[in-house]
């Protein structure tokens, strides 16, 4: 098992979080993916070897590990968020055609934060940054005329 899911582990027992197979391969999926999936493709990636698990056993633990701090729910204006259990401070390039998000590391913009507060009075709390555009796959698809 990985650092970073023992320490997930960790945290949810430390948390009084009972660890159920279920919920530990929930986990372990999000900790192995770079895809960024949503429940739905959760639950079908897991349905096989968790026959009795609804799509409800896996929203409700997404809420319960977002709520722990271990993964992010990203929304993008669509009907199904997906999730992201990189915690680190990163941005993301999303597929107009397809809907893939790839994570893209940038420095951090915390001084844009640190300024907006400063120029407007708000409590800046977080910010989103993100670029739109065609992935490899999709350019081979669909390529320009």
């Amino acid at each position: 098992m990985n650092s970073r899911l023992n320490v997930a582990v960790e945290k949810l027992k430390q948390n009084g979080v009972r660890m159920t197979p279920q919920r530990h391969a929930i986990l372990n999926f999000l900790f192995s993916s770079m895809s960024h999936p949503t429940a739905d493709e959760i639950y079908k990636a897991l349905e096989n070897n968790f026959p009795n698990m609804s799509v409800a056993t896996v929203y409700n633990n997404l809420r319960l590990f977002k709520d722990a701090g271990l993964v992010r729910e990203l929304t993008y204006g669509d009907a199904s968020s997906r999730f992201d259990a990189n915690m680190t401070e990163h941005y993301h390039v999303i597929c107009k055609k397809c809907g893939k998000i790839t994570d893209f590391d940038y420095p951090s913009l915390i001084d844009a934060e640190q300024e907006a507060s400063k120029n407007t009075g708000y409590r800046v709390e977080s910010h989103r940054m993100e670029f739109y555009g065609v992935c490899p796959g999709c350019q081979h698809e669909y390529p320009v005329n």
